[in-house]
């Protein structure tokens, strides 16, 4: 019989993965195609803040075909654990995509009528897994042969919009009939509309904020600390045979990131409930089952991640939105309809982020809407609970 510890750790890894499967009793509006993963690479890009890197790459997947006009493309851009494979399966026997119940033939975005693109962040925590195409610390530094490390130059939200702007120049489209994430996804989304405002015809962003203000990033920078103090991290000079990894802080800072991303109601079957075997009461080493659930999630979560991208993906959250004098300043550049979908239960942008950004489009004058998500998942109903909100964002397209 499945223990409720195994269940809960389960739960914990698969969005860490960004292979998400639909909560139970939420199914699929249709079946999970396979799809095929591919690299775009392109050389001397010149990041936002000046530096130039000889080459970047990045990992991608397509669905649906673009038409003549090139318009008819959506852009999906993904959460901060996330990689590319928003929807269908990389092979028969993968979890479907992390909004494969939104995407695909006949679903709230439809592959019959759009061509869906979703690609690899630059500094994607995935670096080490074989699906994820990413350039970033663990990347080769062809000057010197080995992984950039805390050499590589610093990212932003903008970088990330810049190389899928080339992505998408490449294979032929002119016009985004959509762009959407959640969370670190919805920043790109923003970040999108305020960039390229002539070719963004609508915006969805899901449990995003329009202000990365220094409260939000105050808690980044807590995401981060596990890593810089694990002895093993080396200052970022942890690669390389003979070396341990800082599993011990990357596990930490996945475990912040695990509870922050969730509200109180997930956790509820675990109150006051001891670890297997422990008793908390007694012994102040013992822990409770949550502690230990959290910590076999993310330790495993850990071994398949990138301890120095984690800091990166950290400064480019940070950094979003930061070449514009105020989130007014960068909204009214935008030409797009919107669709906001924040979580009821966010605990990570909370409900006022979510109020001001509304209220900000409005004062830009643009066409906005909202479909608040609810459920117990808290930030991470905007990934798991998305399909709660499959009517309104067709609605939206059909407009």
């Amino acid at each position: 019989m499945t223990t409720r510890r195994s269940l809960l750790a389960t739960s914990l890894a698969a969005p860490l993965l960004a292979s998400l499967a639909p909560r139970p009793g939420q199914a699929q509006t249709a079946a999970t195609a396979l799809v095929e993963r591919r690299e775009y690479a392109f050389q001397a890009y010149q990041t936002r803040g000046g530096a130039t890197l000889p080459a970047v790459r990045t990992g991608y997947q397509t669905a649906g075909t673009l038409n003549g006009a090139g318009d008819n493309a959506v852009l999906i851009t993904h959460f901060f654990s996330g990689n590319g494979q928003a929807f269908g399966q990389v092979a028969a026997n993968a979890a479907p995509g992390w909004w494969d119940s939104i995407i695909g033939p006949g679903k709230p975005i439809d592959t019959d009528r759009f061509f869906v693109v979703a690609s690899d962040s630059m500094v994607n925590l995935n670096a080490p897994d074989r699906w994820t195409v990413t350039t970033g610390p663990a990347s080769t530094n062809p000057s010197t042969g080995r992984p950039w490390g805390m050499s590589f130059p610093a990212v932003s939200i903008r970088d990330f919009v810049e190389v899928q702007k080339r992505l998408l120049d490449s294979l032929g489209v002119k016009r985004l009939a959509l762009v959407a994430g959640p969370s670190m996804g919805a920043l790109q989304a923003i970040e999108w509309a305020a960039a390229y405002p002539e070719m963004v015809e609508r915006v969805m962003p899901a449990i995003g904020t329009g202000e990365m203000d220094a409260w939000l990033s105050g808690w980044l920078d807590l995401w981060a600390a596990p890593i810089r103090l694990d002895p093993a991290w080396r200052g970022g000079d942890y690669y390389g045979q003979g070396r341990e990894a800082p599993l011990r802080g990357l596990t930490e800072a996945l475990k912040l990131v695990t509870l922050h991303s969730r509200d109180r109601g997930w956790a509820a079957p675990f109150n006051r409930r001891a670890a297997e075997g422990q008793d908390p009461a007694k012994r102040l080493q013992d822990r409770f089952a949550l502690d230990t659930a959290l910590e076999a999630a993310a330790s495993a979560r850990a071994r398949q991640s990138d301890a120095n991208s984690f800091l990166y993906l950290v400064r480019a959250n940070q950094l979003f939105l930061n070449e514009y004098d105020g989130l007014d300043a960068a909204l009214s550049r935008s030409q797009a309809r919107w669709l906001l979908l924040p979580s009821q239960g966010d605990r990570l942008f909370t409900g006022d982020y979510a109020a001001e950004l509304l209220a900000a489009l409005r004062r830009a004058g643009r066409p906005v809407a909202e479909q608040r998500l609810t459920g117990e998942q808290g930030h991470l109903e905007g990934v798991t609970g998305i399909a709660q909100a499959g009517e309104a964002i067709r609605g939206f397209l059909a407009g």
